[in-house]
């Protein structure tokens, strides 16, 4: 009996591409299995910490007495609906002829924690190895088998993962728990979600203080320039009559030339792409969510192996990479023309400081893998990425951009315009040329007309922050990482904290509310800030998780006294005028998934109804468009808005009947019969007509 390698990949998708690559044919409906290896995979997480209720029977009921719950040992549950996947890899772990696991899951700190909790959960107790790869072709594959490393060395990975999932539990329950209890409403708060939220809220703040200002700018033209007037405050003139006596003033004498200054500016390529900052420029560009480009790159990477693995926080690569940038560029040989001549030049890189390996974390950054892209086969907005990913790439092998620029000082006495040009030199990685607008031939000493315009401007109101500008400020602010920003941003959506318009986005009356009721510590992003910080040593190995939890939990304790002492009122803008038939409390709108619902605000009364009824495919046989499901006494049935007709609803088993043979050959019968035409009006008395006589 031959030793075999059980391989956990954390998809069925990646399962089936590593089984190629490793020989692994035998298809079985959990696992594919060859001569040396079985591969198996996760559905993501297939088991997460226990719930409160699943540690201590007390902690069922929500209550403020049983605040804060610090559990001893916070153990793991496998997760509904994936128990089949679970006990499957548990039945493979304990094959005899398993010598040893390979972690394949996602490289990263989430990937880690998914195999070890698998590991932890079936008893593992042979040696295990790590499979670490940044791309999904099968070169990668076959290259990361080689240079397996023993699952020991990411150890700290593990404990940082664990670390961040145990500091999610202890401080978002407990504090959730502790507002939703004291102010009788779904208020959710977290040590990443809350801050986040914050910055939002001071950019509307910012926005609901901002008062327009009218003020006056003075512009001199010469041919066909124009420059402003120096200013050291840009709104110094309010009234027209003030800016109108300057101009007045001025324009009494002439102007000079009383300086020229030139110089050569050149400008670097961009670095290739991180995760958020290709999230913030196709939210600028495209307006797509952070978790739609998410799922693009994702697709990218794992679907169509055309690049790199995409959660990853770096902009370098790693020296070792110079030797594939060749390989690389050959399979985007048709993607522009300048393509072939960096291939002309044994892919020599410009942008040399982008291969420093201090800088790569556990990823490089985002960039083309060396297998050849069928673009047929990409979606619109899977190609939108793309393009940008490989042009991002590309710049690294063109030449910077060079431009001559001449600063112009005119002077009118103390007064200065001044005149700037700017000619492109070398386009380099801009490859589109900026235009030259015909210039003044500019001479010191040169005298000059006083050919003045007075602009009448106002100030401009600061823009709300978009899903773009939110992600940069995540990132300053180190709140969350590149994997797990996007789903921040769809959790407060969600939680209804925060909306998505057209304009950007801005908090509901519940998030601002929510935002004055939670602890003013968890609002500010410096705690959070902190916790980052440490998260990113514990998996650098520099600083210990038992010390970070135990300083979370002091901290969790201190947060729910605070909300029990708190005496801040709160209003639910959620609940109506409308009374609940069955308990006659009133009743409060919530979204969800299918609608709108109305639900009881009594917490002992289950009643909830749809706010609007619920569209279905059913049709309606006179204007064919779908009808809606009506909730009545009697039962559910059909009604038709435009129309008014109402249908009756059968039931499953009404549905499901299959026809007799005989009511087959009768309906069959019935519909090959030709119908005879219907004759006209005209005809129709025309018979009549006929028949008297």
């Amino acid at each position: 009996m031959a030793n075999k390698q059980l391989i956990i990949a954390e998809k069925p998708s990646v399962a089936k591409d590593l089984s190629k690559v490793l020989g692994a044919n035998q298809k079985n409906k959990s696992y594919y299995e060859g001569p040396n290896v079985i591969v198996t995979w996760a559905l993501g997480h297939l088991l997460g910490l226990k719930m409160p209720e699943d540690i201590n029977k007390e902690w069922q009921s929500w209550q403020m007495e049983t605040l804060p719950m610090v559990p001893k040992n916070l153990g793991i549950k496998p997760l509904p609906k994936t128990g089949h996947q679970l006990k499957a890899i548990k039945q493979l772990a304990n094959r005899k002829d398993v010598t040893e696991a390979v972690i394949a899951t996602d490289a990263g700190r989430e990937g880690e924690l998914v195999a070890r909790w698998i590991l932890e959960y079936v008893h593992f107790n042979k040696p295990v190895k790590r499979l670490w790869i940044s791309s999904q072709t099968d070169k990668a594959i076959k290259d990361g088998f080689k240079k397996l490393r023993p699952a020991k060395e990411y150890d700290n990975l593990y404990y940082s993962a664990l670390a961040r999932a145990k500091a999610d539990w202890l401080v978002g329950l407990n504090v959730t728990r502790a507002l939703t209890v004291k102010y009788q409403d779904s208020l959710s708060a977290g040590r990443v979600q809350t801050p986040t939220l914050s910055l939002v809220r001071q950019q509307e703040k910012k926005i609901e203080g901002f008062r327009p200002q009218t003020y006056f700018s003075v512009e001199l033209q010469v041919q066909k320039e124009k420059a402003k007037l120096v200013q050291s405050n840009p709104y110094a003139f309010k009234e027209r009559n003030e800016v109108e006596a300057f101009v007045k003033k001025l324009s009494e004498g002439k102007g000079k030339v009383t300086d020229i200054q030139e110089k050569t500016k050149t400008e670097q390529a961009p670095l290739p792409y991180d995760l958020t900052e290709i999230q913030r420029e196709a939210n600028q560009r495209y307006q797509f969510s952070a978790k739609k480009t998410l799922s693009l790159v994702q697709s990218l990477y794992e679907f169509h192996k055309i690049v790199t693995y995409p959660r990853t926080d770096s902009k370098y690569l790693t020296t070792d990479m110079k030797a594939t940038m060749k390989e690389r560029l050959q399979a985007i040989s048709d993607f522009a023309p300048e393509v072939k001549t960096y291939i002309k030049n044994g892919g020599q890189v410009k942008l040399t400081k982008v291969f420093q390996n201090e800088k790569v974390t556990d990823h490089h950054a985002l960039i083309p893998t060396e297998q050849r892209p069928r673009y047929e086969k990409l979606s619109g907005d899977e190609q939108k990425i793309y393009n940008m990913i490989v042009t991002r790439f590309l710049g690294m092998f063109a030449e910077s951009h060079r431009t001559k620029q001449t600063k112009v000082t005119v002077s009118f006495g103390k007064e200065q315009f001044m005149f700037r040009q700017s000619k492109v030199e070398v386009a380099g990685w801009k490859q589109e040329k900026e235009e030259v607008i015909p210039s003044v031939d500019w001479k010191l000493g040169m005298v000059i007309p006083p050919n003045f315009t007075i602009n009448k401007e106002l100030t401009a109101p600061p823009k709300p922050l978009t899903e773009g500008t939110l992600l940069g400020l995540m990132e300053k602010h180190s709140l969350g990482t590149p994997a797990t920003r996007a789903e921040i941003i769809e959790k407060l959506i969600k939680s209804e904290l925060m909306e998505r318009n057209t304009n950007g986005l801005n908090v509901s009356p519940k998030g601002k509310q929510l935002l004055e009721l939670v602890n003013p510590s968890l609002v500010t992003p410096e705690l959070t800030e902190k916790w980052e910080k440490t998260l990113e040593a514990i998996a650098k190995g520099k600083q210990s998780s038992t010390v970070f939890l135990k300083e979370i939990e002091q901290d969790t304790k201190k947060l729910v006294n605070e909300i029990k002492q708190s005496e801040s009122k709160y209003q639910d803008f959620s609940i109506t005028q409308k009374k609940c038939p069955e308990c006659g409390s009133n009743l409060r709108e919530k979204n969800t998934k299918d609608g709108k619902i109305y639900i009881c605000s009594n917490q002992d009364c289950s009643y909830r109804r749809r706010k609007d009824p619920k569209v279905s495919n059913h049709r309606c046989s006179q204007c064919h468009r779908k009808m809606e499901i009506i909730d009545g006494k009697n039962g559910a049935y059909f009604k038709c808005k435009y129309c008014s007709i109402t249908e009756k609803m059968q039931d499953k088993k009404e549905r499901n009947k299959k026809l007799t043979k005989h009511e087959e050959r009768k309906l069959m019968k019935k519909y090959s019969q030709k119908e005879e035409p219907e004759e006209s009006a005209l005809a129709q008395a025309l018979k009549a007509a006929m028949k008297q006589d």
